[in-house]
């Protein structure tokens, strides 16, 4: 077998590939954001402009867990090959939208192909690389993320300002077509499962309702309205019910979508929880962070999103220390313990640390950055480990199903909380405000800046103190996940000596 540690050139043009094709589904998360007011502007509709973000992001999270079965049972690289060119195919829809319904609606079809992108991805590594070896590769991986979170605003914005909002989606069409190309060419070797195939359909269609309905609501309330709204309450009701009959069904069904038994895997299911609560705060942290730097600053959106960039900075690090020692020592826990350990020390210094501090401010946004890291791709590999080699696509897309249910419950949470303690303090007369992904504007910040003098001061100074109560509440909550590191088996990874589903790499 092939030395991983000098992985052979087919093995390093399939990672370029599988690299490639992350980075433009989680560009596609950030990207768009800095465009809202062009797009908003041009059609001149802001009902619907939430969606543009939101649409994309339910889609890609429904549609992973059903990449990950289909892929186990079809093989990885059709699935890869239909996710890249239905990402690149909707791309150029979005560019050429006339109204915000078709750009919606690009949008959604655009998340779904991304959604087998990312999950595809990270599911043929599982194949490539025994489970010691992985939590490199998944490394290289977070970097991508990382990579996507600082690029996106940035290129968003230029492209924006220079050219035009649609230049943001022309730019996937020929990355696009290069990972297809190249996917295309490098994945031949990969196995077909010599599977019978049967198609659990119903239980397709209940996720697909359930998981729908329940990430529509979680996502009305990320933009503002209240958890008592009727429509959010129907839409939570529904999405859990809904999923409680489709839990009852898999049990049932030969060839299950989502297989019951694997959350019966004790190591599987605190690797889930783990990315739960990793996702919830490193998702709802890069929405607050910004706003916070902006409303208690007065700085503009290009320098709240280069705020962000220490914490874009620690993740690799941390994935890439936590791959270094996964693969030397064959465990994953201590590196999951760390990051879990290290999380809320570094969201307490950051709710002590002003803004205006670059330096303490930056130090605990790299920790902060760093214990993500040490937890994300340990995480995954953790779960692979846990499974039977014909499961992995199915707990790879777990995992990720796991990691969007997480970022998309740290926006709404944190959101709720924030606008619950705005409309108890003297800010509330300022005006309500629609937190997350998806604004146009931001009405606090507006109101921020008509006023002036002693009253502007006070007002931040009483949104520091707020903003502070806020990330203590967050690192409360990451004690959740850090209880779940420590329940979790300190297990040896399976190591080189297995055979890997790769014909290239041996």
């Amino acid at each position: 077998m092939t030395d991983l540690n000098t992985p052979k050139p087919a093995l390093r043009s399939v990672l370029v590939a599988l690299m490639l094709a992350i980075f433009l589904g989680a560009l596609d998360q950030t990207i768009v954001a800095v465009s809202m007011p062009a797009i908003s502007a041009q059609f001149n509709d802001v009902s619907l402009l939430a969606w543009v973000i939101s649409g994309y992001m339910v889609a890609m999270t429904v549609a992973v867990p059903i990449y990950g079965k289909l892929g186990d049972l079809y093989g990885r690289r059709r699935l890869m090959l239909f996710g890249v060119g239905l990402f690149t195919l909707a791309s150029a829809f979005c560019a050429m939208a006339q109204s915000m319904e078709q750009l919606v609606l690009a949008r959604i079809i655009q998340g779904i192909g991304a959604g087998g992108m990312i999950s595809v991805a990270q599911a043929i590594i599982g194949d490539m690389v025994p489970p010691r070896e992985r939590g490199r590769y998944q490394g290289y991986f977070s970097g991508m993320y990382a990579l996507a979170s600082v690029a996106g605003p940035v290129l968003g914005g230029y492209l924006t300002e220079f050219l035009s909002w649609r230049w943001v989606f022309w730019l996937n069409l020929p990355l696009g077509l290069a990972a297809w190309a190249i996917s295309r060419r490098t994945l031949r070797s990969l196995k077909i499962p010599q599977r019978t195939v049967v198609i659990d359909y119903l239980g397709t269609v209940l996720l697909i309702i359930g998981l729908t309905a329940l990430l529509l609501g979680i996502t009305q309330i990320g933009q503002g309205y209240s958890w008592r709204d009727p429509a959010v309450c129907a839409l939570l009701l529904s999405g859990v019910l809904t999923l409680a009959v489709f839990a009852w069904y898999e049990l049932r069904v030969p060839e299950p979508l989502l297989p019951m038994q694997l959350f019966a895997n004790r190591n599987a299911t605190l690797c889930w929880c783990t990315v739960f609560f990793t996702s919830f705060q490193t998702i709802s942290l890069t929405v607050l962070m910004p706003m916070r730097y902006q409303t208690v600053t007065g700085a503009g959106a290009d320098s709240a999103a280069l705020h962000l960039l220490p914490l874009a900075m620690g993740l690799p690090m941390g994935a890439y220390f936590a791959g270094r020692m996964t693969s030397l020592t064959g465990r994953f826990k201590p590196q999951i313990l760390a990051g879990a350990l290290l999380m809320p020390v570094a969201i307490v210094g950051m709710a002590f640390s002003p803004p205006q501090s670059m330096l303490l401010s930056g130090l605990f946004m790299v920790l902060t950055g760093i214990a993500c890291g040490l937890q994300f791709p340990t995480s995954l590999v953790g779960s692979q480990n846990a499974v039977e080699a014909r499961d992995i696509g199915v707990a790879t897309s777990t995992t990720n199903l796991f990691r969007s249910l997480g970022g998309a419950m740290g926006v709404a949470c944190m959101s709720a909380l924030l606008l619950a303690m705005l409309e108890h303090s003297s800010l509330a007369h300022l005006g309500s405000m629609a937190i997350g992904e998806g604004t146009s504007g931001n009405p606090l910040l507006d109101g921020l800046n008509a006023t002036n003098g002693a009253e502007q001061l006070a007002l931040r100074a009483e949104l520091l103190i707020t903003f502070r109560h806020l990330l203590l509440g967050s690192a409360a909550v990451s004690l959740l996940g850090l209880a779940a590191a420590i329940a979790m088996p300190n297990r040896i990874l399976r190591g080189r000596e297995e055979n890997v589903i790769f014909k290239g790499s041996r």
